[in-house]
């Protein structure tokens, strides 16, 4: 047989193939976030004088159990996100097989931490690590958002004029 008519016949096979659609899967879009200010006055809290830090990168530890009928898969993931202009991070995964979040069948365990500060006058870790999280509801049956809580940095001198005694 000819290789190019040969050639033709399998693309056009492959291409028959590639049109059949596939059944719709419910699988879980996983959003974990937080966000990272610079604590001015040293508090660790977010007081009137604090401001979200563009720029900063945090390093995102996450493990997701599902449990499933017969099996127990599991997702863990390290990545390292930058900070946008709100001071926010993020991390989305887009589709995981067997984990339903309408269902709550899934344990998870989510760390972050302080890598770098972009503020030179705001750099000194505060609460540079967090376990807690927070998930939400979503109207959407299969997104998990998991908020972790708030991380911080401060300036290597307390600013008693702003701030007070």
């Amino acid at each position: 047989m000819n290789p190019i008519i040969l050639f033709l016949f399998f693309s056009l096979f492959i291409m028959t193939l590639s049109l059949q659609t596939e059944p719709a899967t419910n699988n879980a879009q996983i959003i974990v976030m937080g966000l990272v200010y610079c604590d001015v006055c040293t508090t660790n809290s977010f007081s009137r004088h604090s401001y979200f830090l563009p720029g900063a990168e945090v390093q995102i530890d996450c493990n997701f159990r599902a449990y499933v009928p017969k099996t127990k898969e599991q997702v863990s993931f390290s990545v390292n996100r930058t900070t946008d202009k709100h001071g926010v991070y993020m991390v989305e995964i887009p589709s995981v097989d067997g984990i339903e979040c309408a269902e709550a069948d899934i344990a998870s365990t989510c760390q972050a931490s302080l890598v770098g500060s972009s503020s030179a006058s705001c750099n000194i870790p505060g609460y540079g690590s967090t376990t807690d999280e927070m998930a939400i509801k979503s109207r959407h049956p299969n997104l998990c958002i998991y908020s972790l809580a708030a991380m911080n940095f401060r300036p290597s001198k307390r600013n008693a004029r702003l701030c007070g005694k």
